[in-house]
C-alpha cells in the first residue's frame, strides 16, 4: 500500500459508490493520517468516558475522582489494544472497539442489588470481571466455531436496516436532551459540524477531513473563554472544570487483575450475558454499515465470524485488565467515516495507537472529561443521525413496493422504539432464585436494536417472500 502524495485518484473517489476520499486499503499521508486518527479518538472518547461515569456511583467511585480517572485511562488503553487486534487479525474493517452500553443496565442492576450493594469498589469489580470474562469466552465460541455466521442466512436487509437504524434512533436520549442542557454550546456544535462537513467541505481540505475535530475544538474553546470570564459558573452545564486533571496521576500502565482476581457467580453472569447478546446483534449491523461506508466488500460469514470472535477476545482482555465493561464495535466512528468520507483502515489503526499511548496517562483522559456534556450531546446528534440513515440505506436492496416488506420494516421500527419504553415503565419482577430471569428479560426488552432485530428477523423468515423481494440477492451481490 503506497502512501498518497497527491489527492486521491478518481478510482478512490468512486470506490464503493461512496465518493470516498480514502478507501479501506488506502494510506493517507502521515500528517493527515495522524490528524484523522485523532479525530476517531475524539469521536469515541465521549462514549468511552460516559461508561465509567455512569458506573461511578454503582461502583462506589463517585467520591474518588483520582481512581475514576485511572478507570477511564484503563478503558482507553484496552480500547487501543482491542482495536489493533480487530483491524489486523479480526474482521480487518476500520472499526473502533470499545465499551458497550449494552452491558450498562445489567451491570448497574447487579451492582446496586443484593449482596454486592454494600461492598467496596474492588469487590464489586472482581465480580463484574468474572462475568465479563465468561461472556467473552462464550462470544469467542460463537465467533470462531462459525455459529454466528451460520445464523446469518436468517438475516437479510429487511432485518439489518431497522437494526442499524435503531442503533442511532434508540440513543435519542443522549442527543438533544444532552445538547439541550445548554443550547448555546450544544447548538453551536451541531451547527459547526453541519457547516464544516456539508456546507464548507469543498472550500478547504481541512473542512472535508476534520469537521468533528474543528467543531469540538472551537466550541470547547468558546466554553473555556466563557467559563474564565464568569459567564459560566461551577455547576453550570457549560462550565469547563479542570479540577479532575489535578486529581489524576501523570502516568500509570494498566495491568492484568489490577483490582484483584476475578470472582465468578452464575446469577451475575447470566444477567451480564444478556448484554453480550444485544452487543453481538449490534456489532453485526455495525460491520455492514462500516463496510458500506468504507468501500469494503459486503461482509461474508467468515468476516463476521472473525469479528465476533475477536470481540470475544477483546472482552476477555477487558475483563482481565478490569474496565468493568466488555468490548464491542463503536457506531460513533462509523458515523465519522460517513461524515468525513475517510474509510482507511490505517487511520483507525493510528487512532488505536493514540488510545493505547494516551491510555497510560490518566491526566490526559481527565483533560477530556472537562469537555462540557452539551458539546458531546451536539456531536451525538450528528453522528447517531448518520448511523440511522446508513441503516435506512440498506433498504435500497429490498422491494419497497412489497406490502410484506413495508409491514415488517415498519413493525420492527415501531416495536424497537415502543417495547423498550414499556419495559422501562413496567419491568418484569421475579423474586427469589429466579430473579436473574427478570434481569435477562428486562435487559433484552430495554435494548431497542435487539427488539427490532428480533421482530424483523422472525417475521422476515416466517412470512413468505422471494429472496429477490427480500433483497438478499442484491445484498450478497453488492449491488447498489
Amino acid at each position: 500500500m503506497a502512501e498518497h502524495s497527491l489527492p486521491p485518484s478518481k478510482e478512490t473517489l468512486d470506490k464503493g459508490g461512496q465518493n470516498l476520499i480514502y478507501g479501506i486499503d488506502d494510506v493517507p499521508p502521515t500528517k493527515e493520517a495522524v490528524a484523522l486518527g485523532l479525530q476517531h479518538y475524539l469521536t469515541m472518547f465521549g462514549s468511552t468516558v460516559a461508561i465509567p461515569l455512569f458506573m461511578a456511583a454503582p461502583l462506589g467511585l463517585d467520591k474518588d475522582p483520582g481512581q475514576l480517572a485511572i478507570l477511564i485511562a484503563t478503558m482507553f488503553f484496552v480500547s487501543g489494544v482491542t482495536t489493533l487486534l480487530q483491524t489486523t487479525l479480526g474482521n480487518r474493517l476500520p472499526i473502533i472497539q470499545g465499551g458497550t452500553f449494552s452491558i450498562l443496565n445489567p451491570a448497574i442492576v447487579v451492582l446496586t442489588a443484593g449482596a454486592l450493594q454494600s461492598q467496596g469498589f474492588e469487590f464489586k469489580m472482581q465480580h463484574l470481571q468474572g462475568a465479563i470474562i465468561l461472556g467473552g469466552c462464550i462470544e469467542i465460541f460463537f465467533g470462531y466455531t462459525g455459529l454466528i455466521g451460520k445464523l446469518l442466512r436468517f438475516i437479510g436487509p429487511v432485518t439489518i436496516a431497522p437494526t442499524i437504524a435503531l442503533i442511532g434512533l434508540a440513543l435519542f436520549k443522549f442527543g438533544a436532551p444532552t445538547a439541550g442542557t445548554d443550547w448555546l454550546l450544544g447548538g453551536l456544535t451541531i451547527v459547526f459540524i453541519i457547516l464544516f462537513s456539508q456546507v464548507l467541505r469543498r472550500k478547504h481540505r481541512a473542512f472535508e477531513l476534520y469537521p468533528i475535530i474543528l467543531a469540538i475544538g472551537l466550541v470547547w474553546l468558546i466554553a473555556t473563554i466563557l467559563s474564565s470570564t464568569g459567564y459560566y459558573s461551577p455547576g453550570d452545564k457549560g462550565y469547563v472544570d479542570w479540577s479532575g486533571v489535578g486529581d489524576a496521576p501523570w502516568a500509570r500502565v494498566p495491568y492484568p487483575f489490577q483490582w484483584g482476581m476475578p470472582a465468578f457467580e452464575a446469577s451475575i453472569f447470566v444477567a451480564i450475558f444478556a448484554g453480550f447478546l444485544s452487543s453481538m446483534i449490534e456489532s453485526i449491523g455495525d460491520y455492514y454499515a462500516c463496510a458500506r461506508l468504507s468501500g469494503a466488500p459486503v461482509p461474508t460469514p467468515e468476516v463476521i465470524n472473525k469479528g465476533i470472535g475477536m470481540e470475544g477476545v477483546g472482552s476477555v482482555i477487558a475483563g482481565v485488565i478490569g474496565t468493568g465493561n466488555a468490548t464491542t464495535s463503536y457506531s460513533e466512528n462509523i458515523g465519522a467515516i460517513g461524515l468525513t468520507r475517510v474509510g482507511s483502515r490505517r487511520v483507525v489503526q493510528i487512532g488505536a495507537m493514540l488510545m493505547l499511548f494516551l491510555g497510560v496517562f490518566p491526566k490526559f483522559g481527565a483533560l477530556f472529561v472537562s469537555i462540557p456534556q452539551p458539546i458531546v450531546g451536539g456531536m451525538y446528534c450528528a453522528l447517531f443521525g448518520m448511523i440511522a440513515s446508513v441503516g435506512l440505506s440498506n433498504l435500497q436492496f429490498v422491494d419497497l413496493n412489497s406490502s410484506r416488506n413495508l409491514f415488517i420494516i415498519g413493525f420492527a421500527f415501531f416495536m424497537g422504539l415502543s417495547v423498550p419504553e414499556y419495559f422501562g415503565q413496567n419491568p418484569v419482577v421475579i423474586e427469589g432464585d429466579w430473579a436473574w430471569v427478570a434481569n435477562v428479560v428486562n435487559t433484552i426488552g430495554q435494548t431497542g436494536m435487539a427488539v427490532g432485530a428480533l421482530f424483523a428477523s422472525v417475521l422476515d423468515n416466517l412470512i413468505p417472500g422471494t429472496e429477490e423481494e427480500r433483497g438478499i440477492i442484491a445484498m450478497q451481490g453488492g449491488h447498489g
